[in-house]
């Protein structure tokens, strides 16, 4: 085996604080977690974490830069599935999932609460929630045409929001009602989209 390069192995730590400040910001909150909670966790130093990280703040602008990543990636095979029901279906069911995921969904709770109160992070999710919109709004208005649907900027704007609020709204729902029946409100999120991307906007 060939050994790691500096540059993978910084990525490496650097995935290794992440996913260890997302535990304690899960367990603790933003405020409750400490550097030095962060870095017992991830078995390093706090001085090696500040070497990557200048602050939490910082911290989160990287899972916030993941998360968006990862948003991007979703909507790009939107954007090819989309081609058939059967395949939107699926996908949209797998993100639902991920969104039902307790973790996940106690991390981007606490992430945005504390944009709700610190305008340094609220910049940062803002700023992510605008590209990932205008990522979705491209896939969108291409699946669209492809239906033979030629759709104005605020129409494409508002399924945008649509969509937004229905996945924001499950990862809230999944905090506030662990015992929801997660497949019933798939099969309804899914067919909310479903019917939005394909039929004439009302």
């Amino acid at each position: 085996m060939e050994p790691l390069s500096d540059c993978t192995r910084a990525d490496a730590r650097r995935q290794q604080i992440l996913a260890a400040a997302a535990r304690c910001f899960c367990d603790h909150g933003f405020h409750g977690a400490s550097i030095a909670q962060i870095s017992k966790v991830a078995g390093m130093s706090p001085g090696h974490i500040y070497h990557y990280f200048e602050n939490k703040d910082a911290i989160i602008g990287a899972i916030v830069a993941q998360d968006l990543e990862h948003r991007l990636a979703l909507t790009e095979i939107l954007r090819e599935v989309a081609n058939t029901r059967i395949g939107l279906r699926t996908h949209v069911a797998q993100a639902i999932r991920k969104q039902l995921d307790p973790d996940n969904a106690a991390l981007k709770a606490e992430i945005v609460a504390e944009a709700g109160r610190n305008p340094e992070v609220a910049g940062i999710v803002r700023k992510a929630d605008a590209v990932g919109r205008g990522g979705l709004a491209a896939a969108i208005r291409e699946v669209r045409l492809r239906s033979g649907f030629h759709d104005d900027r605020d129409t494409i704007d508002g399924m945008v929001e649509l969509f937004s609020a229905l996945f924001g709204g499950v990862l809230l729902r999944s905090i506030t009602n662990p015992a929801l029946d997660a497949a019933a409100l798939t099969g309804r999120i899914v067919r909310i989209i479903e019917a939005t991307l394909y039929e004439e906007d009302s």
